[in-house]
């Protein structure tokens, strides 16, 4: 026998004869593995009862309860354990009656030790991989975005149960939204919910490429089919073999793409730009757009048949003004990833930001309200944010004075002008220093820390910038 393997088995040796056994037990325990032995049918079920095997090797002939039946009631006792059965009679038919029941392989007595070893090896790295893959599993459903989606209101609810609902089939989806909705967190949450989420999610921005470039993206080009390919190239439905591709901007498609799109469609098969042979893939459709399609086909800007394709199931995301239960849980939620991306250990909205953020429209939608949750968290002050950290409207018109006296003025420092209305660099260091001193209470030690500068640089700073001590400020 060879030296010890990385990942010890536990073993169960069962034969009516004890110089068997007691050779076996030996071999395997030089080895490293954890042996138990078992003389009888009978008593290798109550092992097993006891305590948990990776792998039994069985002796076929045995008294009362030969080694074919044994096998059947492991396999049914524990089914996750791996057989080896061991024969004296080099019997084809009965080797092959062990494998068809499940045995992992078979031995002919007298065997050579090397064999085994090898055999045992074989059967300790194919558990270990396993393992590994049912870890890979359990992260990847643990990681699954469509716990990304907040759904408090009626509306995304539903929008999660057709998710649930068509998830598990293979129907092509066509996921509508305005821009920012999250049409490809739903494309995401599609895949991870179905039964192709162990396989790629390829994502392509249709409107992001030109029409040529499109093409090779989508369909892969051969090479020398045009300048510049010096090889061949898998383009995105190869790529999403045994997964999902999500066509993001479909209605941005040009007629000319269209035509492929819709062929590679219904049969299936990738033809490469300047190849001539048509590849089989193995995909599930998720398509988006925030465009009109069907007024698109009544204006003849696309087809009506590939508008049928991919027509199969719709989702339509509601936009945030629409759903406005959603919109404090989902800066909450873009608020608590943050902190965790950043390190930063306290930090919530004060009473005022929560108001600015209900207050306002969104018309950026999801992704607007993300953009200013991560820029108050960046230009912030911990513990609080607050309203004026958010670059919105109703945070504007609480954080600026209004009138011609305001715009004549530079504005106090209790009162910073606000980030989205910056034009320079000056601009955003001058409101960065006047709200830190606002929130200092205008203790220049205080501030001078949180700004990392020391106290001349920082009076130098206020001089800079004509700001001014508050008259409450103490």
């Amino acid at each position: 026998m060879t030296a010890a393997p990385s990942d010890p088995l536990s073993i169960l040796v069962v034969d009516d004869e004890t110089i068997v056994r007691e050779s076996l037990g030996a071999w395997f325990r030089e080895e490293g593995h954890r042996v138990e032995m078992a003389e009888s049918g009978a008593v290798a079920l109550r092992r097993v009862a006891e305590q948990r095997f990776d792998l039994a090797v069985i002796d076929v002939k045995m008294p009362n309860m030969d080694g074919m039946e044994l096998q059947a009631r492991l396999a049914e006792a524990v089914p996750d354990l791996t057989v080896i059965v061991m024969t004296a009679y080099a019997s084809v038919q009965t080797a092959v009656q062990a494998l068809k029941a499940g045995a992992y392989d078979y031995l002919v007595k007298p065997f050579d030790p090397e064999d085994l070893s090898r055999l045992v090896r074989r059967v300790a790295e194919t558990r270990s991989l396993r393992r590994e893959n049912q870890l890979l599993k359990q992260s990847l459903d643990a990681a699954a975005p469509s716990g990304e989606i907040v759904a408090e209101s009626a509306a995304m609810r539903g929008v999660l149960a057709s998710i649930a609902q068509v998830a598990p089939t293979d129907a092509t989806v066509l996921v509508l939204g305005r821009s920012g909705t999250g049409k490809e967190l739903v494309a995401r949450a599609l895949h991870a919910a179905s039964p192709r989420r162990y396989g790629p999610l390829v994502a392509v921005h249709c409107g992001a490429l030109a029409e040529g470039v499109l093409e090779s993206e989508l369909f892969g080009h051969e090479k020398g089919a045009f300048t510049g390919a010096a090889q061949h190239h898998k383009g995105k439905f190869e790529q999403a073999d045994g997964g999902t591709i999500f066509l993001d901007e479909i209605g941005d498609v040009s007629p000319r793409v269209q035509v492929e799109l819709l062929r590679v469609l219904e049969e299936k098969k990738v033809t490469r730009v300047g190849g001539k042979q048509a590849i089989p893939v193995d995909f599930r459709v998720v398509a988006a757009t925030n465009r009109d399609l069907r007024a698109l086909v009544e204006a003849e800007k696309f087809r009506e048949d590939l508008w049928w394709r991919l027509n199969v199931v719709t989702i339509t995301i509601p936009p945030l003004s629409e759903r406005p239960e959603d919109v404090v849980p989902l800066a909450r939620h873009f608020l608590a990833r943050l902190r965790r991306s950043m390190n930063v250990r306290e930090m919530d909205f004060a009473p005022d930001a929560l108001e600015a953020i209900r207050a306002h429209t969104w018309p950026g939608n999801v992704r607007e309200l993300l953009n200013a949750v991560e820029r108050a968290v960046v230009l912030g002050t911990p513990p609080l944010l607050r309203a004026h950290d958010l670059p919105i409207p109703s945070a504007l018109a609480r954080a600026v004075p209004a009138g011609p006296a305001a715009a004549a003025a530079p504005a106090p420092a209790a009162a910073p002008a606000t980030p989205a209305e910056v034009r320079t660099l000056a601009d955003l260091e001058r409101w960065h220093v006047a709200r830190v001193l606002e929130e200092t209470g205008w203790n220049v030690s205080k501030a001078a820390s949180v700004l990392d500068v020391d106290r001349g640089t920082l009076y130098h700073k206020i001089q800079k910038f004509g700001l001014a001590k508050p008259a409450h400020a103490t």
